[in-house]
């Protein structure tokens, strides 16, 4: 019988690598894998970003190295997939974090999609759709010749359900995540599962930023939620852990959302 005190969710040994991980829900995501036994490669953008993270959980007594890379940017993820599997050995787990509207994205859009072009559009979809294909599709050779690995792709509820003002971003999650389930067909006979988590209004820099400098806005945008709360970064690494973990072994093709009831799924 398996070793009842030995935890489900134990990650001892496991290479894991999370994108956009030098703040918010990425960063909580790499603090709890180093927490569980997990070689965390600690990804962003910015590299500054990135080392902060990295030396946090060193400094904790984990195992993290810091690495750049643009996801949009296949040559790049490329060059970090080598850094990693020369410094921890081959991925065991994949987590595509980055996201958003870009990397650095110098204001919010207020006007309708409709009177921009590729431009604007761009970013976001090479970011939420490109960004998750070319770290999926880095890793998918090692998964395959060790049979085994997690593939996990954070994605947002106005990818399941559609949001004014957010019409290419909801259509670049969206399309990630039927990505997603299509890997998960392609993938499963390796024994890699490949799941999704949908989440809603999390508490990241950016969002905050942004109810700092309206908090009606905030009041008005949490009347949606059953829990009346902004989601925490922990709520969805917590999810994504489990999803990681030899605890989800049987579950492959899926979305979870993590989202306070902003939505209800069956």
């Amino acid at each position: 019988m398996e070793n009842l005190n030995q935890s489900i969710l134990n990650l001892e040994g496991k290479v894991a690598v999370v994108t956009g991980a030098g703040q918010g829900v990425g960063e909580a995501i790499s603090h709890l894998f180093a927490a569980h036994g997990a070689k965390v490669v600690v990804n962003d953008f910015f590299l500054d970003r990135a080392k902060r993270v990295a030396n946090e959980i060193l400094a904790r007594g984990g195992s993290a190295i810091p690495v750049q890379a643009d996801v949009t940017d296949a040559t790049s993820v490329a060059e970090m997939m080598r850094q990693a599997s020369t410094h921890y050995g081959s991925i065991d787990i994949l987590v595509n974090n980055a996201g958003n509207f870009g990397a650095n994205p110098s204001e919010e859009v207020t006007q309708p999609f409709w009177e921009h072009g590729r431009d604007v559009w761009g970013g976001v979809v090479d970011v939420n759709l490109f960004g998750v294909i070319n770290c999926v599709s880095a890793c998918i050779p090692s998964m395959i010749e060790k049979r085994g690995g997690r593939i996990i792709t954070i994605i947002s509820d106005a990818a399941r359900v559609g949001q004014a003002g957010l019409e290419i971003y909801s259509a670049a999650k969206a399309g990630s995540a039927g990505f997603m389930r299509a890997i998960a067909h392609t993938l499963g006979r390796y024994q890699v599962t490949v799941n999704t988590v949908s989440i809603s209004a999390t508490s990241t820099p950016a969002l905050e930023e942004r109810f700092a400098k309206d908090p009606d806005r905030k009041k008005k945008v949490l009347e949606r939620y059953i829990i009346r709360r902004l989601g925490q970064p922990t709520d969805v690494a917590n999810m994504v852990l489990f999803l990681a973990s030899d605890a989800s072994s049987w579950i492959t093709g899926q979305t979870y959302p993590v989202n306070g009831g902003y939505t209800l799924s069956v």
